[in-house]
């Protein structure tokens, strides 16, 4: 009877949905053959044999357990895990066994070898003989000989094979008791620092004494216990590896990985902050600084649709400037080669070809825009604020927060990360490497970079050679070799959805700044003790006073954190409109909320009743004389001190420079001619010194004319 089946008739024993059962008779029928089976209370039940031999609710019990019953290894495993030396040991013991059996090495007398049966090993001799001649020829004893004959007979091949690689890894020897003590003492290490082997054996010796008593369960040689403390980091990581990495390991789930599966551009945006892997330099104190890079990516294209770097650290205004350059992406600088422009729609131009553009200047836009239907992100505060979260909730974008210290839930742009560093920072001056262990003696004195450029670098790298090059994590599944960039799956989306969301306002910018509701007074509007006006509030200014109920007089107005100069409201035929603030006229440059709070402290403890104007020249100037020194006044002068604002709004309605009666005398007046009378009583009385003075002042107004020019261009 073969090992791997049992006998099936009159006696034989089931268990039965928990049962015990036996076999007392068949019965054949024209649909096929039935048992009648007897429970242990004497009841009888009828069952068709193939459902008794393969459902789940049945389960023969053998009367002999035979070698295929038992929980030993498959001899297919016993037979992979060995060496080619030991394979070629194992199939020359095997003839050895199969002459001492049947007097050929073979086994068969039709495939008999030359000289085959030899005298001593022939099969009309006794058993015992051919063993003592065999135990003889290889220098073992007979009872070797009986074993490997009794291994070959139950296994074959595989029986005749090392223990070392029959047993179930390093831990065959080892009490189960202590390995599950092992197990939950290295559990205990996943939060805490890296151990040592032998701490952590004193402890499991501790712990079994404990709890089952001293000399209760073996314990091993400290050669023996090192070796099954290997096999358990196999399983376990603790010793050898780092300790963040450890934890990241224990974290896995136990159960099959999933994730989310986008099958159109914009369904799933992917949005994160790291801490960049080089510095970059203040240009205030012109010393080097942390810097912190936000992106945006569209998961199905792996296209970064918005990036932005920030001094020290990221706010929350940082992070929906990068969801606005999904909708809006900034217009591609000069230098960038034809190819790494998209069109302002976003479509690709293997898609729609301007013609009238293929030969002209570059135009377009440094990515794809998209309208996101869903925002993954992590429980970063700056992702799950009021500011961000308002802002999708008016988009109608759903948020979806990633599980906690789960890296994978947002794997692919925790890969682009990885990316940029190993590809574009470790070749800039300043990189640090992207841990303390990595890092090289002073990176710091090698910063060469200013924030505004070190994110101009990437945001060309990204378009010029991420966006472009094949990307392994990009598959078609109908055409699995084909190789994708992020550009060409954008198109492929898009061919294949049909259609892309597009944002249609074009004043999409208002929407993603802080909305405050004030009341209109006659000198404008307050906020937080700032006073802004301009003509868009005529009209509106005596509501204030009037008996309509403070609910329908306050009016949102829109306030960039970043850049409170200015502040803008609609008015109720929907028109933006730009109001001032008093003391923006003095100012020079865009003047954040927490520096002018910080400002108004510290003039109070030098004056009894501060302006705000008093209050910014004393800001500045204590960061101009270096005095600013603390993290938080120099994360605020390394932010005032960026080339451009975090949100590209709409130009403010303010006249010109052209426009003001002093310049336009100077610009665009035509030249009236001198009369000759006037000159000539002008020359006689000015001397040689006011004619060259009067040269002087053409020089310096044909300057300005000039440099006033170039900025109202701008």
């Amino acid at each position: 009877m073969s090992g791997a089946g049992t006998r099936l008739g009159v006696g034989t024993h089931f268990r039965l949905d928990g049962e015990t059962v036996e076999v007392v008779d068949f019965a054949s029928l024209a649909t096929g053959m039935e048992v009648i089976l007897k429970d242990a209370r004497g009841r009888l039940m009828r069952m068709g044999v193939r459902e008794l031999l393969t459902s789940e609710r049945a389960q023969v019990i053998p009367r002999d357990k035979g070698p295929a019953a038992d929980d030993s290894e498959l001899a297919a495993v016993v037979l992979a895990r060995l060496t080619q030396a030991q394979r070629r040991e194992v199939l020359e013991r095997a003839g050895h066994v199969r002459e001492m059996l049947t007097g050929y090495r073979s086994g068969a007398e039709e495939l008999a070898g030359p000289k085959e049966p030899r005298a001593p090993y022939a099969p009309d001799q006794p058993l015992k003989k051919r063993y003592a001649a065999k135990a003889s020829e290889l220098g073992v004893t007979p009872r070797t000989m009986e074993r490997w004959a009794q291994a070959y007979q139950e296994n074959g091949e595989a029986g005749l094979a090392p223990k070392s690689t029959q047993s179930e890894g390093g831990l065959a020897n080892a009490d189960p008791r202590w390995v599950d003590m092992a197990k939950e003492v290295l559990g205990e290490y996943q939060e805490e620092s890296r151990p040592s082997i032998k701490l952590v054996l004193e402890r499991i010796a501790a712990r079994l004494e404990r709890e089952f008593g001293p000399d209760e369960v073996p314990l091993p040689k400290r050669t023996a216990g090192y070796r099954w403390m290997q096999e358990l980091e196999r399983r376990q990581p603790t010793f050898r590896l780092s300790a963040k990495r450890n934890r990241d390991i224990a974290d896995r789930p136990d159960e099959a990985y999933g994730k989310l599966r986008p099958t159109r551009p914009g369904e799933y945006v992917l949005m994160d902050t790291t801490r960049l892997d080089v510095f970059a330099l203040d240009p205030v104190t012109l010393k080097w600084v942390q810097a912190e890079l936000t992106v945006a990516m569209d998961w199905y294209t792996r296209c970064i649709t918005g990036i932005r770097v920030t001094p020290v650290s990221t706010k929350a205004v940082d992070a929906a400037a990068v969801l606005f350059q999904t909708y809006r992406p900034r217009p591609v600088p000069a230098p960038w080669p034809q190819e790494a422009a998209w069109p302002d729609h976003g479509i690709p131009r293997g898609v729609v070809v301007d013609l009238e553009a293929a030969h002209g200047p570059i135009t377009g836009a440094v990515g794809p825009a998209l309208a996101p239907e869903t925002l993954v992100v992590d429980h970063g505060k700056i992702y799950l604020s009021e500011h961000l979260t308002s802002v999708c909730q008016r988009q109608g974008i759903s948020i979806q927060p990633a599980r906690l210290r789960t890296g994978r839930d947002k794997g692919p742009i925790e890969r682009f990360f990885r990316t940029l560093r190993e590809d574009a920072l470790q070749l800039l001056p300043g990189y640090k490497g992207p841990d303390i262990h990595s890092r090289g003696l002073n990176p710091e004195k090698d910063a060469f970079f200013f924030l505004h450029e070190l994110e101009a670098f990437i945001r060309e790298w990204v378009a010029v050679t991420y966006h472009r090059r094949p990307h392994e994590g990009l598959v078609d599944p109908h055409l699995p070799r084909l190789q994708l960039s992020p550009a060409r799956m954008f198109e492929h989306g898009l061919a294949r959805a049909g259609y892309i969301e597009v944002p249609r306002d074009p004043n999409l910018a208002f929407e993603f700044l802080e909305v405050k509701l004030r009341t209109v007074q006659h000198y404008g509007v307050e906020i937080d003790r700032r006073r802004y006006n301009g003509g868009g509030l005529n009209g509106l200014r005596d509501m204030a006073g009037s008996h309509t109920e403070l609910a329908k007089r306050r009016l949102p107005f829109c306030v960039d954190p970043d850049d409170i100069c200015r502040i803008y409201f609609r008015d109720d035929k929907r028109i933006w409109h730009t109001l001032d603030w008093e003391h923006a006229p003095s100012r020079e440059m865009p003047l954040s909320e927490e520096a002018l709070q910080f400002a108004r402290r510290l003039a109070a403890e030098k004056y009894t009743y501060p302006d705000d104007r008093l209050a910014v020249s004393l800001l500045l100037e204590r960061w101009n004389l270096g005095l600013g020194n603390s993290m938080a006044e120099r994360r605020m002068a390394l932010r005032l001190s960026r080339e451009q604002t975090a949100l590209e709004l709409p130009a403010p309605e303010t006249a010109p420079v052209d426009s003001l009666p002093s310049v336009a005398r100077v610009l665009s007046l035509p030249e009236q001619p001198t009369p000759p009378a006037l000159e000539s009583a002008v020359e006689q009385e000015m001397g040689d010194d006011d004619a060259d003075s009067l040269e002087e002042l053409d020089e310096e107004l044909r300057f300005y004319a000039s440099a006033l020019k170039d900025v109202d261009d701008e």
